[in-house]
């Protein structure tokens, strides 16, 4: 059992920044990659970004790569995104998600085991 908590969402006005946090607990092991998905309303759930607890790999999707910044906090336990210059289309719920390491790396949301209750973002014009 994985528990994934999502902390740091709210409403924000465009332009400006968040960091969402997202605690992990429970038989999660180092080498998992850890994701964060976001879906809008009537859209379908799309990937933000991915890492791993160990190594380096960090990715981000082309829509938010040079705003969005994926990190960990091995000793906390906790993977971060840092998002920068938020635009109203990035108003979404944030999901948190953790996938075994045996497929190696993959955006698609079936690909993931674990995932948290989400936690809103909504950006005004």
């Amino acid at each position: 059992q994985v528990q994934l908590v999502e902390s740091g969402g709210g409403l924000v006005q465009a332009g400006d920044s968040l960091r969402l946090s997202c605690a992990a607990s429970g038989r999660i092991f180092s080498t998992y990659y850890m994701g964060w998905f976001r879906q809008a309303p009537g859209k379908e759930r799309e990937f933000v970004a991915a890492i791993r607890w160990s190594g380096d790999v960090a990715n981000a999707t082309d829509s938010v790569k040079g705003r969005f910044t994926i990190s960990r906090d091995n000793a906390k336990n906790t993977v971060y995104l840092h998002m920068n210059s938020l635009k109203p289309e990035d108003t979404a719920v944030y999901y948190c998600a953790a996938k075994s390491p045996g497929s190696g790396y993959a955006t698609q949301p079936t690909s993931y085991d674990y995932w948290g209750q989400g936690t809103q973002v909504t950006v005004s014009s």
